[in-house]
């Protein structure tokens, strides 16, 4: 076990802005110079020539710099570990506060064998439905059917990296300060909110606040993702990938709806509410379906309108939901 992923639990006063994060993610160069930021909350560190260094192993060494977070910056983490970003990703799903999760080297296959297909990183619902349509719902089962199977059902190249994926082959790599592929936006309540319109509209301030970004510097994404954090610092993470890479706020909006309906929240108390926009790409590069629907030609050049009074009159000159009022 070679990598820690590693979330900082920051106070909800501190979660929108993340003025402690910078310290933080120096608390892990101290350990090792291969340190890449995760936004809003994260970061992925490679501990291979700490551990040699140091002669502690990563478990050993992610008891340190929880203390350390404590001591120096009062905020607790929850830290994942295993030989590979993406297995140190999925640790930390299962660790907690206290309790670093670890995933070693000779125990991978056990540690993805019951886990469901839309748990691998870059499995869309799209994908897992079309999977577990056939039967295929878990890791152990993707692991074990033959490739040619995989292909025909999902392509040829999604159907390789997910056989390599579901079988621990895990080929990603720490970048220290890597370019950012994702945008992310977080919504605090002052309180523990049990009120579902008052998530949605959490929801919609969020959504438009990432669709101007992305607008802003000409990118669009190709999945959204949705974390509801719960008064008891427990989170609930689901991904969806779009119909089409998109920068519009509509469309973020929408799909920001239909992840939080799925969760079926019956009178939880939501601390924040945080959506991610990742998979970025150019915008100049980006294919759009067809429409010739003149309310979706009309929002987005209420958009356009939007974005030259936010450029010239800061980010409040449009109110959250006004475009879609």
């Amino acid at each position: 076990m070679t990598i820690l992923c590693v979330r900082f639990q920051l106070p909800p006063a501190a979660e929108a802005a993340l003025p402690g994060l910078p310290g933080l993610l120096g608390l892990l160069e101290d350990f090792t110079p291969v340190v890449q930021a995760l936004p809003p909350d994260g970061a992925l560190a490679d501990l291979r020539g700490a551990e040699r260094y140091f002669g502690r192993d990563a478990v050993e060494l992610a008891s340190v710099i929880r203390v350390r977070a404590l001591a120096h910056h009062g905020i607790d983490c929850v830290i994942g570990a295993g030989p590979g970003p993406m297995l140190a990703r999925m640790a930390l799903r299962d660790a907690r506060p206290g309790v670093t999760c670890a995933v070693p080297e000779d125990a991978v296959a056990e540690f993805l064998a019951d886990k469901p297909v839309a748990a691998l990183p870059g499995v869309g619902a799209a994908t897992a439905r079309t999977l577990c349509e056939y039967g295929v719902d878990t890791l152990g089962l993707v692991a074990a059917a033959p490739l040619s199977t995989l292909q025909r059902l999902v392509g040829a190249k999604a159907g390789r990296e997910l056989h390599e994926k579901a079988g621990g082959v895990d080929r990603g790599r720490v970048v220290p300060n890597a370019v950012s592929r994702s945008l992310a936006t977080e919504r605090p309540f002052t309180r523990d909110e049990l009120d579902p319109g008052r998530h949605r509209r959490a929801l919609l301030s969020a959504a438009e606040e990432l669709g101007a970004r992305l607008r802003a510097v000409d990118k669009v994404c190709r999945t959204l993702t949705l974390t509801v954090r719960y008064a008891d610092r427990s989170s609930t993470t689901r991904s969806r990938t779009l119909k089409e890479p998109t920068a519009h706020s509509a469309a973020l909006t929408r799909a920001a709806y239909g992840m939080y309906d799925a969760l079926g929240l019956q009178r939880a108390r939501v601390r924040a509410l945080a959506l991610r926009a990742e998979g970025l790409d150019p915008a100049e590069h980006a294919s759009y379906q067809l429409t010739f629907d003149p309310l979706d030609e009309k929002a987005r050049r209420l958009e356009e309108v939007a974005d030259r009074a936010r450029a010239r009159f800061g980010p409040r000159a449009v109110l959250p939901g006004a475009l879609a009022a």
